[in-house]
């Protein structure tokens, strides 16, 4: 009914009954903002509040008042509106997990269990709890510096070597989680507390190595050793952390020392130059060295071996020369001499001929006596050489180099001498 109703007010007679007309008004619609009040009241009078002024009277009471209504007539909207809400609290305790992630649960504070990836319900809150770990990402704390090494830390990096070096050390510590409980109820700070225990590790080493060692060719070594020794502080501490990987991203003396820092590594650098100049030029002049006295030695082995022969040789000649001469003296002796002519004249360049026993005709061979002559040049002497001397006696003396004879002559008088 609306506000505008000529009707509105007018439920029925001064003594409060109704009439015909107003039964055929009740059959209509009602109207919103009566409802509106009614409930209002309604609730009003549930909470304990007091009731207002009720529409239709006169302000003292003396109007049309409206009924009573119970408790028990709002008791299934109650009811639906708390299991509404109960069915949200209970929807609450749904959470996912990914696949790289675990779920802890804990039930007032206290562990309970350790989830694996999907989705999965818990007693909403404040029974359980739950907290998403992620345990596949590995994680960065950086010692020395704070993200690139310009950003230096000194109270880090700053550390003494064995040899009372004071060098700058920036490194990086990446980590994973293996127990996510272990994670969560046994550190505080995880972060803070794998930073402390890799820069204990790293300065018990670095103050065990020499400056050298930790600047240049340890630094390899230097990192194995730093995991190794910040796995086993955490693992003292049950962190549920595992170490794994430890990089050395710088590594050098401080600032204020850089300059005379820089002039010793030349002095270094120079030293290994000439070093290594000198071991090539000894590695180019010992091999020589060593092959010439070897050449030098083999050679004076085989002298040895060639004037012991010889001597065996002549010695053994000697005895059967001897043995002759002891048989046959004058025959031994004329052999001798004729040997030891031989061996004088066929170094000599002259022929002698002797001409008395006489032909016409006396056909010397000079081109193939001086030929055989230098072919031997002072060993055995040839046949032919013996046979061209044997005549001669005392006769004219040509000069080997007067040969005027042609080879068809020396052809003619071969013949001939068939």
């Amino acid at each position: 009914m609306s506000l505008n109703d000529p009707r509105w007010g007018n439920k029925g007679d001064g003594d409060g009954k109704r009439g015909d007309d107003d039964r055929g008004a009740n059959q209509g619609p009602p109207d919103l903002e009566d409802l509106w009040r009614d409930f209002n009241r309604r609730l009003s009078g549930m909470l304990g509040g007091k009731r207002g002024p009720r529409t239709g009277g006169d302000g003292n009471g003396n109007g049309p008042q409206l009924p009573k209504v119970s408790f028990r007539q709002f008791g299934g909207g109650i009811g639906v509106l708390a299991a509404l809400v109960g069915a949200v609290w209970l929807a609450s305790g749904f959470y996912i997990v990914d696949a790289n992630q675990r779920g802890v649960v804990l039930r007032f504070g206290k562990y309970i269990e350790t989830t694996e990836p999907g989705l999965r319900w818990r007693l909403p809150y404040p029974i359980e709890a739950s907290d998403v770990v992620d345990v596949g990402g590995v994680r960065t704390v950086e010692i020395g510096y704070r993200g690139s090494e310009r950003n230096k830390v000194l109270r880090e990096a700053l550390m003494l070597t064995d040899d009372e070096n004071i060098i700058n050390i920036q490194f990086a510590v990446q980590y994973i989680l293996t127990s996510p409980e272990k994670f969560l109820f046994n550190n505080r700070y995880p972060d803070e507390a794998v930073t402390q225990a890799a820069e204990t590790a790293m300065r018990e080493i670095v103050g065990k190595s020499k400056m050298d060692f930790v600047l240049y060719e340890g630094r390899e070594q230097i990192a194995a050793a730093a995991q190794e020794s910040i796995q086993k502080i955490l693992d003292r501490y049950d962190t549920g952390i595992q170490i794994s990987r430890v990089t050395m991203q710088n590594a050098q003396p401080p600032e204020q020392v850089q300059a005379a820092f820089d002039d010793a590594v030349k002095a270094g650098q120079d030293r290994e130059r000439l070093r290594n100049e000198g071991e090539a030029y000894a590695n180019d002049v010992i091999p020589r060295a060593r092959g010439t006295a070897s050449r030098l030695l083999e050679e004076a082995n085989a002298y040895r071996a060639r004037v012991v022969a010889n001597a065996e040789g002549e010695a053994a000649r000697f005895s059967q020369v001897l043995g002759e001469y002891r048989r046959a003296p004058e025959v031994t002796r004329e052999r001798l001499y004729i040997e030891t002519m031989q061996q004088v004249m066929t170094r000599a360049s002259k022929v002698v001929v002797d001409t008395k026993a006489g032909g016409n005709l006396l056909y010397l061979p000079l081109d193939k006596l001086m030929h055989s002559t230098g072919a031997q040049g002072g060993h055995e002497p040839s046949a032919t050489a013996p046979a061209a001397s044997a005549p001669a006696a005392g006769g004219a003396r040509t000069d080997s180099s007067s040969d005027s004879r042609s080879r068809d002559v020396v052809r003619d008088r071969e013949r001939g001498e068939r």
